[in-house]
């Protein structure tokens, strides 16, 4: 296991409960490891503007729109031209993701002639990562040029009218991790990033909300039947919920619940980026004691898979809008 994430399990949001003291310091690689001290220090801009550094000087490609391809639609990145890929692990103070499903690399190039960055695989708290250094690439999107944020994920459906291979456009969420304080956020807050406080009440754009319900209105007519709408929740995992949880979340008018997303969006807003996301409902949620248990990553992955070809086109058209929307904005600024 990574050396990393062993010093880091047991605790919250990365810092270890214990005092901070020499037992908190361990070997790795060779030196002396203090692991409230290492939470502090990662992720300063310093840092993400070293990693972006590095990926701007071995790419020609200045992308306008950042990506995070969810389990099973990595996909997505393989519709890119002109491309540009980066192993997690050859990116300097880079996580490595270790989830089945998820590839693990970043991918610049061109998705319908608008230069873009595909995140090709995230990271998960439940790995062992703290929540800000699950959403740090998207910070480094933001440092490579990124005005937009695309997230997507595979997600278990609470809503009962929602069925396995529906596609939920998230309209708002639930940062349950954050009822208990545990913030991408958390700790000192520099301004080069965004305020220390920040608004969440349209945290999902409402002007591409819209675009995506005109287009499966208008066009895309593969979705128009499994399109839905809905509040998304996020939750630690990496088990799946007890009935107790899932339903007590959905008095809460939860409509949908992964383990991903709204740690990123929340940065993505913090750094001043239009965000969009959306669900894949791989699987129902087990609502009652009467209901056989079979969540299986394996089959959540295999439903993304299905949906590739009509989920690809909705987010290939979305970029589309913001490229010509964001053309449009720099030429009426000269």
């Amino acid at each position: 296991m990574n050396t990393e994430v062993e010093n880091k399990n047991g605790s919250a949001n990365g810092v270890s409960n214990e005092s901070p003291n020499r037992s908190l310091e361990k070997r790795h690689n060779g030196r002396l490891y203090n692991a409230v001290k290492d939470n502090a220090s990662y992720g300063s801009y310093e840092m993400v503007q070293e990693i972006a550094t590095y990926l701007l000087g071995r790419t020609t490609i200045r992308p306008q729109c950042g990506i995070i391809c969810g389990t099973g639609l990595s996909y997505l990145a393989d519709q890119l031209t002109e491309v540009d890929r980066f192993d997690y692990e050859t990116i300097p103070h880079f996580p490595v993701s270790t989830v089945a499903g998820h590839v693990g690399r970043l991918v610049f190039g061109y998705l319908a002639g608008v230069p873009v960055l595909c995140m090709q695989g995230r990271f998960h708290y439940y790995e062992g990562y703290s929540l800000a250094k699950c959403s740090m690439p998207v910070r480094v999107m933001r440092l490579v040029g990124c005005t937009h944020l695309i997230a997507t994920n595979a997600a278990g459906g609470i809503n009962s009218s929602f069925r396995i291979g529906d596609v939920m456009l998230i309209r708002d969420h639930i940062n349950l991790m954050g009822f208990a304080g545990n913030s991408p956020l958390l700790g000192p807050n520099d301004e080069r990033f965004g305020p220390r406080f920040l608004g969440m009440a349209k945290a999902y754009d409402p002007q591409l909300l819209q675009v995506a319900r005109d287009l499966v209105r208008l066009d895309l007519h593969g979705l128009q039947g499994i399109l839905r709408e809905g509040v998304y929740c996020c939750v630690g995992g990496p088990n799946f919920e007890t009935v107790a949880e899932g339903q007590l979340l959905k008095l809460f008018g939860v409509d949908a619940i992964g383990m991903s997303t709204v740690h990123e969006i929340i940065t993505a807003r913090h750094c001043g980026m239009t965000c969009f996301a959306f669900s894949l409902i791989t699987n129902m949620c087990t609502m009652s004691y009467d209901e056989d248990e079979e969540h299986c990553h394996e089959t959540i992955v295999g439903v993304g898979r299905q949906l590739e070809s009509r989920v690809g086109e909705l987010v290939q058209r979305v970029v589309s809008f913001i490229g010509t929307e964001t053309n449009d904005r720099e030429k009426r600024a000269k």
